[in-house]
């Protein structure tokens, strides 16, 4: 037999065994495919029944918030806190509950936070269920593949969430979207979710295309042509997984048009998503005096915002440093030197991460030996922040794509010069001209923050007044009262089924 026969031989071989094989294998493969889906509607069922149990009970339906990190103080509580306080002035006949990771702390010490950090007094208490498991969704668990790892860690903590308490209607409020299709498809509820900021974007994926180095993209990464291209293809699977867990969303709420605009692309559902201003406390700080500057002997620059890596504290210390420098020079307007500044930095920390990230920015300071011109102020008491704010010159913001940006409005509301990053929200729905005035000034590096800087203190008291009258009269539209009506017109619909 010839090696050309041999060959056709061993190739017939091979095709009867794979043919041989390829009925057990499809075989198998419906045996698991109906054993997963016996299971899945196994535990459906079961879920479905513990609620059917849980409303005959209580006698009302329940909606449940999934936010983790309640006992924060960053804006995304702000909207939790507002919504509930909505939506229980409107459902007398509905019980709210929300899921936290918070742990050491009481129902009520968690509401007096709230009250405390944001003027906000529910008018009826709500039901914690306190989970275990936060961990699994902290970036610190995972140095690499850090997105996907708290993707999945969500999924699992949206399981606990479940099992410890099945609703009849599911928000996420924190834009785990990864836990929408777990209480969709298992615990069979409606589900909506109100998106801050998308996991994944297209911005995002430029960065790694262009190679840029960010606080999400190493050096290491960017300096080499392979591993951005690993990197582009991972962004990619899961920009399409997050589409796909988004699109379960049977309401879609988002903070601003910047995430709208990244939203439609990923979810793809145009029809069941709306821009839900977030609720910015202007009232309140609307109520500070606007006057001329012109006797102030010393010049405050506040920053609010949570100690995290994508707020570019960083940024705002080094162009601080290069202002003092042109003072001190000569090279800025403005009555005094280097003692008339004063950099203050007020902002929530989460967890131990955040407050190691603080001392690094503390030693920062004393690097650029502007320690004693930098003041820190951590998870301060509303009043504290109003009294910053209300004496401040300028209010500084530096986070790239900023996808709202509450402590801007703030800011603006309160009077203060407002001066932020060109980019996401701020730039294409917050410091955007009043009737074609002036609002605010925008940047982008460091040079661009530090020469912004020089012209705000350079102007005149009255011209900055101008600009100050403006913004307050522009940040109307961001009230409690905007986002509570239109967050009660978006949740109707879902609402709506629990009356049935």
């Amino acid at each position: 037999m010839s090696v050309h026969d041999q060959l056709a031989q061993c190739l017939c071989d091979l095709i009867r065994l794979l043919w041989t094989l390829l009925l057990p294998c499809l075989f198998l493969c419906m045996l698991l495919t109906a054993t997963l889906v016996v299971l899945v509607m196994g535990v459906r069922v079961w879920l479905q029944a513990n609620r059917n149990a849980r409303r005959a009970r209580d006698g009302r339906p329940t909606v449940a918030f999934f936010h983790p990190y309640c006992n924060a103080g960053g804006g995304g509580e702000r909207v939790l806190w507002c919504a509930l306080r909505a939506l229980q002035n409107r459902y007398q006949d509905v019980n709210f509950m929300v899921y936290t990771g918070d742990q050491g702390v009481t129902d009520q010490q968690i509401l007096d936070g709230a009250r405390r950090r944001f003027n906000i007094l529910l008018p009826r208490p709500v039901q914690f269920v306190f989970l275990k498991h936060r961990l699994l969704v902290e970036a610190s668990l995972f140095p690499h593949f850090t997105l996907i790892g708290q993707s999945v860690g969500s999924i699992f903590l949206g399981w606990e969430a479940l099992t410890e308490f099945v609703p009849d209607v599911y928000i996420d409020s924190m834009g785990y979207a990864f836990t929408l299709p777990v209480f969709k498809y298992l615990g069979g509820c409606h589900v909506a979710s109100y998106v801050h900021y998308p996991t994944i974007s297209t911005d995002m994926l430029s960065v790694v295309r262009d190679r840029n180095p960010r606080f999400n993209n190493a050096d290491y990464i960017s300096n080499n042509l392979f591993l951005s291209a690993v990197k582009v293809v991972y962004y990619c699977l899961l920009a399409l997984l997050y589409g796909l867990a988004g699109s379960c969303s049977d309401v879609v709420m988002v903070n601003s048009s910047w995430t709208l605009n990244h939203i439609l692309t990923l979810w793809r559902a145009t029809n069941r998503t709306c821009l839900v201003y977030p609720p910015c406390d202007t009232h309140a700080f609307l109520q500070l005096p606007l006057d001329e500057d012109s006797d102030r002997k010393c010049h405050t620059i506040v920053s609010v915002g949570q100690f995290r890596p994508e707020k570019d504290h960083r940024l705002q210390i080094r162009a601080f440093r290069k202002v003092l420098q042109k003072k001190d020079a000569g090279l800025v307007a403005g009555p005094g030197g280097r003692e008339s500044l004063r950099l203050v930095l007020i902002g929530g920390c989460r967890n131990q991460e955040d407050e190691d990230r603080v001392l690094m920015l503390r030693g920062l300071c004393q690097e650029l030996g502007v320690a004693d011109r930098v003041e820190f102020k951590l998870n301060v008491p509303f009043e504290e922040l109003k009294r910053e704010l209300g004496e401040a010159t300028v209010g500084l913001h530096t986070m790239w794509n900023e996808h709202f940006g509450i402590g801007v409005v703030e800011c603006m509301a309160a009077g203060t010069v407002i001066l932020a990053h060109k980019s996401g929200g701020p730039r294409l729905d917050i410091v955007v001209p009043y009737e074609g005035r002036q609002t605010g000034f925008l940047a982008e590096d460091e040079d661009g923050y530090a020469d912004a800087i020089e012209r705000i203190l350079a102007l005149s008291p009255s011209a900055r007044l101008e600009i100050r009258r403006n913004a307050r009269l522009s940040v109307t539209r961001f009230s409690d009262q905007e986002f509570e009506a239109c967050f009660l017109a978006a949740m109707e619909p879902l609402m709506g089924t629990l009356e049935r």
